[in-house]
């Protein structure tokens, strides 16, 4: 049975009003994957002869609303739900949205009023800054995009930030991480309201887990350590994952290939990539673990030893520590 809140407006014979919020900006994914999280909620909740969602894109003033990637949305103005029920809002992020915030004056203004009559309010990615503009999120615990957790926390002090979540809610109000995890924070709200079934059975059409294993920090430090890399050690690179089941790439011979001295090679490679060569390989091996343990059927000792770790206790000590998860439990999710 789901449980209806006292403050709720209306009761759950009825439609839930969503509203999706879109500004110039935001980033497509961060609202359209929670909305087909809701449209295919409301399709089942229809099947079954109970009500679903009534989903409507909202802007300012209405009208075409362009997405970072290009694609404008068609919006009702806000002022048209002014007297209206609302269920859920929902606020997508944007990757600059630095520059949103400094625009965003009415926008915020009217988070504010609206988290005063909605049951509840969540935002996807860095739309948690937003809330957080509206003072949505004072004091209270938050998620939000991996990259962008040290930034929120600069801007908003008083926010205790949930580095590792894919999504946390507090009271009425709900945050998560990166783009795609406003489908699993979408997924969240509607078990809440219709069941654990219903929620299944949209995560199944959707080919999505209904609660995904693991954190976002799971997969940050191998997409960091991409974005460190320095075209000046490209061809040594290249080297290492041509020989990354060789055990013994150690600074020496990883120096005498770039033809410099040990020490001098290990200031210059930390100064340039952000990391010791030590970590490099073990990041390289890590990958060409991920790599085999999603595309191939060798087991895990193979797998260990093909990679240079040696033996599998290695390779998974080495899994836990930047990614959070086992070897094992890595191939369940990302096996072909």
């Amino acid at each position: 049975m789901t449980y209806v809140p006292e403050f709720l407006p209306f009761a759950f014979d009825r439609e839930r009003l969503v509203l999706f919020v879109a500004f110039p900006g935001m980033c497509l994914l961060d609202l359209t994957g929670a909305q087909t999280v809701f449209w295919a909620a409301s399709k089942y909740m229809q099947q079954r002869g109970l009500p679903g969602y009534s989903r409507h894109t909202v802007g300012l003033d209405g009208g075409l609303v362009p997405s970072v990637e290009g694609v404008a949305l068609a919006t009702s103005p806000l002022p048209e739900f002014k007297d209206v029920a609302v269920d859920t809002v929902v606020v997508p992020g944007s990757p600059d949205i630095e520059q949103v915030m400094a625009n965003s004056g009415r926008l915020v203004e009217w988070l504010r009023r609206v988290s005063g009559r909605a049951r509840r309010i969540a935002s996807v990615c860095s739309g948690a800054f937003l809330l957080a503009q509206a003072g949505l999120l004072d004091g209270k615990r938050a998620a939000t995009h991996w990259a962008m957790c040290d930034l929120l926390k600069g801007h908003f002090p008083s926010i205790e930030i949930e580095r590792d979540a894919i999504f946390v809610q507090e009271d009425s109000v709900w945050t998560s991480a990166g783009v795609s995890a406003g489908i699993d924070l979408a997924l969240a709200l509607v078990e809440a309201d219709c069941g654990r079934e219903i929620a299944m059975k949209v995560a199944r059409e959707l080919v999505v887990f209904l609660k995904r294993p693991g954190g976002q920090s799971q997969f940050s430090e191998l997409l960091q350590s991409q974005l460190q890399d320095s075209a000046a050690f490209d061809g040594l690179h290249l080297w290492i994952a041509d020989n990354i089941g060789n055990e013994n790439l150690m600074v020496d011979l990883l120096a005498e290939r770039v033809g410099m001295s040990p020490r001098n090679f290990a200031r210059v490679y930390k100064q340039k990539t952000g990391r010791t060569p030590a970590k490099a390989v073990e990041i390289f091996r890590l990958e060409a673990a991920r790599r085999l343990l999603e595309d191939s059927e060798r087991n895990a000792n193979q797998i260990a030893r093909q990679c240079g770790f040696g033996d599998e206790e290695k390779m998974r000590v080495t899994f836990q520590r930047h990614l959070a998860v086992s070897p094992t439990d890595y191939r369940k999710r990302f096996s072909r």
